[in-house]
């Protein structure tokens, strides 16, 4: 079950529908869902955290809603990762509890191959008055993108995630022992297999899948893409692994750090910029020592610049902070390195058109809309400024003493996003601000919780 690609390409990015053109583009889309005998598509939002918050809608009533707008409760996106009321966000209460719209963006239609007569589209919040809700992640990613695009660049964006498949029972690993690539635990049953068919069924172009270092730890790879596609590739790529995982019985956890003795997942994320009217890669420069070009070089001292008040974006977590942590081949301070995987930046710089960076800071818990929003929008400011890069030395990024630490705790981070009044203008200031109600709000009840740690160590001592 595959939608045509010469069908959803002429559909329209931005809805509600408007226009007598976008008019004949949903009614296409129904032709198609109808041939494709397509019986339900799910309207899937993603919230703060990057998690989808869907309705599924029979195929008989999606133009109405794609015209129209379907109704979401409107404090969606101001609740936190219990999806627990944030009081002080200003989205609830104080607006009645009031409902917005969701209107598909059809670009991104895909089947759901593991469910019968499924397909799926991503959407974007707009108010009843017709404005965009401007803290959606995915809003606030295509502001910074349009940034990009008016300073010459299109953005080319690959996540790259880790997880642990885990028993769905007993919500422990599937083998033991820390055997990176090791071929019995690359493919250790077929359902991995199964996971991965349904992916490409999915339409996520699978490049590569293993077994990573900690016991029952996988990666699976796929393409980067230009633009929002990325991000949403990432979005889809994470959901499906879950519900995939949870269908055949599994866990599927991009949870930072399950285990105290065992890895951290991350995202290694990895961008570059081209430049629009050449099409050639604009980090490149074969005539630099390095291979890298003045805009390569600001770009990363933008995103060393304000790695701390980045943080949260990539970060979002107090367990984010856990795997932060000098060799553990996670970044522990503000560093960059050509090929150096305990720096926050790691440069490929390969003297070629594959010349990129790999961002190592964020985790697998993080929200690929503002990973990718939050990395774009501190590379541009030193694009902006015309920053030039600090010298990297001639030892690991985490040994460097030139080198400061990366915030150690989220609270931490959110401090320093405070105080980053660039970035905090370039991603929204009212983004911003609801963004960390909701963060700090998780972070006081983590701070208010009795560990079973607390327990053992103290109540019988004392």
């Amino acid at each position: 079950m595959v939608v045509s690609d010469s069908i959803s390409s002429k559909l329209p990015i931005n809805l509600p529908v408007t226009s007598d053109t976008d008019v004949d583009a949903v009614s296409a889309l129904m032709q198609e869902l109808q041939q494709r005998d397509i019986r339900y598509l799910r309207f899937e939002m993603p919230d703060m955290h990057g998690v989808s918050r869907l309705k599924v809608v029979p195929v008989n009533k999606v133009e109405g809603y794609a015209r129209q707008g379907l109704n979401f409760y409107g404090g969606t996106l101001a609740l936190d990762t219990s999806s627990l009321v944030v009081p002080a966000s200003g989205y609830h209460a104080e607006r009645k509890f009031k409902d917005h719209l969701i209107f598909p963006d059809f670009s991104t239609l895909t089947p759901v191959p593991w469910l019968e007569k499924t397909a799926k589209v991503i959407c974007d919040p707009v108010e009843y008055s017709g404005e965009a809700m401007a803290i959606a992640p995915r809003y606030v990613l295509k502001q910074v993108l349009d940034l990009a695009a008016s300073m010459g660049f299109d953005v080319m964006m690959g996540h790259e995630f880790e997880f642990y498949l885990l028993d769905g029972k007993t919500r422990q690993p599937l083998f033991g022992g820390c055997q990176i690539f090791n071929h019995l635990r690359s493919q250790y049953n077929s359902d991995i297999e199964t996971m991965v068919r349904y992916l490409e069924e999915s339409n996520i172009d699978i490049i590569t899948y293993n077994c990573e270092h900690a016991p029952s730890q996988f990666e699976i790879n796929y393409g980067p893409a230009i633009g929002l596609a990325a991000a949403d590739k990432a979005f889809n790529f994470k959901t499906a692994v879950k519900e995939i995982a949870h269908r055949l019985g599994y866990l599927a956890t991009f949870m930072t750090k399950p285990y105290p003795d065992k890895s951290g997942s991350c995202c290694h994320f990895h961008i570059s910029l081209w430049n629009k009217e050449n099409g050639e890669n604009a980090f490149l420069d074969t005539g630099d020592e390095l291979g890298l070009s003045s805009t390569a070089k600001s770009f990363i001292e933008g995103i060393l610049t304000h790695a701390r008040g980045l943080m949260p974006m990539i970060g979002p977590t107090p367990n984010c902070y856990r795997r932060l942590k000098p060799h553990t081949f996670a970044p522990s301070k503000v560093s960059w390195g050509i090929e150096d995987r305990s720096s926050m930046v790691r440069v490929k710089a390969t003297n070629d058109d594959r010349t990129h960076f790999e961002i190592r800071a964020a985790s697998g818990l993080s929200n690929p809309y503002l990973t990718a929003a939050g990395v774009l929008a501190a590379g541009l400011l030193g694009i902006k400024k015309q920053l030039a890069l600090r010298s990297t030395g001639d030892c690991p990024g985490e040994e460097n003493p030139a080198f400061p630490w990366l915030p150690q705790s989220l609270g931490e981070a959110l401090d320093s996003l405070a105080a980053d009044s660039e970035m905090k203008q370039l991603l929204g200031e009212e983004f911003v601000r609801v963004f960390t109600e909701v963060k700090r709000f998780e972070l006081d009840r983590f701070d208010r919780h009795v560990s079973d740690w607390e327990i053992n160590e103290y109540m019988e001592v004392y």
